[in-house]
């Protein structure tokens, strides 16, 4: 683990997240698109670069929330595992992905503005209106 590449992304996501189950855990996975800009001082303007593009999975409870809270086109943050993966594509390409095995995703406040909802307790019997409400 110590040896493990950590990354930080900011980007826009690219794709729908999808859910799905993979044993008893579950996992969201969605593509995110990171686009560098650059000031560029000879045209005195904002240059975009090549846009990288990276699949990002979140898995148990992360992938609800994510699943839930995540829509294409929203700005995020993504903090996780860097892997790569390697294999020949329909063309006969040999293609490199990146992928990222995320442990915190979260909207870019500096896009926008989000409210955040905490996720109702785990035990059962809190009576609590607020959390009763928002676990059913």
């Amino acid at each position: 683990m110590s040896n493990e590449t950590m990354v930080t992304l900011q980007g826009w996501i690219g794709s729908t997240p999808v859910g799905r189950d993979v044993g008893e855990a579950s996992v969201t996975s969605f593509r995110l698109a990171c686009t560098p800009r650059r000031f560029h001082r000879g045209r005195q303007e904002w240059v975009d670069g090549e846009t990288q593009w990276y699949t990002v999975n979140a898995w148990r409870a992360l992938a609800g929330h994510s699943l839930r809270s995540l829509n294409k086109g929203d700005p995020v943050l993504v903090h996780g595992r860097l892997t790569h993966r390697t294999y020949v594509n329909k063309s006969e390409v040999e293609v490199v992905s990146l992928e990222v095995e995320a442990t915190t995703i979260g909207h870019d406040l500096t896009r926008g503005c989000s409210q955040f909802l905490k996720s109702p307790p785990r035990e059962t019997g809190d009576t609590r209106p607020d959390v009763a409400e928002r676990a059913a």
